[in-house]
């Protein structure tokens, strides 16, 4: 096997990771080691349980499996909307593209509810009864959209988010929707000493191989040709 070599940058944070702890232990150290070495930056996907190596990656996964972000049709009706400039949050009839704004309007989503229950453009029913279904979005590329009045309606593709349902302008904006709302940043010491959660199959598949023993091994004999490492070196040897 070739020798483990470790870098004077990650000399450096390996350093700053030790004097944290009063008696570090050598597979968290070697742990926190593998992260930097290959610049791993681990997320929980909160509402899935599912643990990712990267943000890319869990975007992927979601995408590949369509439960990232779906197509959507809206409407954009040509009378004079209750959208303006301050207007943070709207709800949209998906049959004539009628909107309420969250500041135009003292209960929008009361109004979207009765609208669409009234609509004669509606025409989906569940026992016999209108759907009341309705979109809503607080992207603000998608509100000004409603903000200018036009002189004949339009249909627009929009993107739904599949986890939250709310409308946004572009996929990026629902990417970013995703990163910010439902993943939570991890460290690899904290993904190996969780058992609530499953780590995705590459990701848990390339833990493994690190955490193999002559691995360890190789990075304990690269620690030892440092002088500054051999008080923990040595500790680690002591113990087992």
């Amino acid at each position: 096997m070739t020798a483990l070599v470790i870098t004077d940058d990650l000399k450096i944070e390996l350093e700053r990771f030790l004097k944290k702890f009063r008696t570090p232990e050598l597979i968290n150290t070697y742990l926190f080691f593998v992260e930097k070495k290959f610049n791993l930056h681990p997320v929980l996907f909160t509402r899935d349980k599912t643990i990712f190596q990267s943000r890319q990656d869990s975007i992927k996964a979601l995408e590949n499996e369509g439960k990232l972000w779906r197509e959507t049709e809206i409407k954009i009706g040509f009378n004079q909307p209750s959208v303006n400039e301050q207007t943070k949050k709207i709800y949209i009839c998906p049959f004539t593209g009628k909107v309420f704004g969250d500041n135009t309007h003292p209960h929008p989503q009361d109004a979207i509810y009765d609208w669409v229950s009234q609509c004669p453009e509606n025409t989906e029913r569940i026992d016999g009864v209108k759907v009341k279904r309705f979109f809503v979005s607080e992207d603000p590329e998608v509100i000004k959209n409603y903000i200018t009045p036009r002189k004949k309606g339009i249909t627009k593709v929009v993107y739904s988010s599949a986890l939250s349902g709310k409308l946004f302008n572009t996929k990026d904006a629902v990417i970013k929707d995703f990163t910010d709302n439902y993943l939570k940043d991890l460290s690899l010491v904290e993904v190996q000493g969780q058992n609530r959660f499953q780590i995705e199959e590459g990701f848990l598949s390339f833990i493994k191989k690190q955490l193999e023993q002559p691995k360890i091994a190789a990075f304990v004999e690269a620690l030892a040709d440092h002088d500054i490492f051999m008080p923990y070196v040595s500790q680690w040897i002591d113990e087992g």
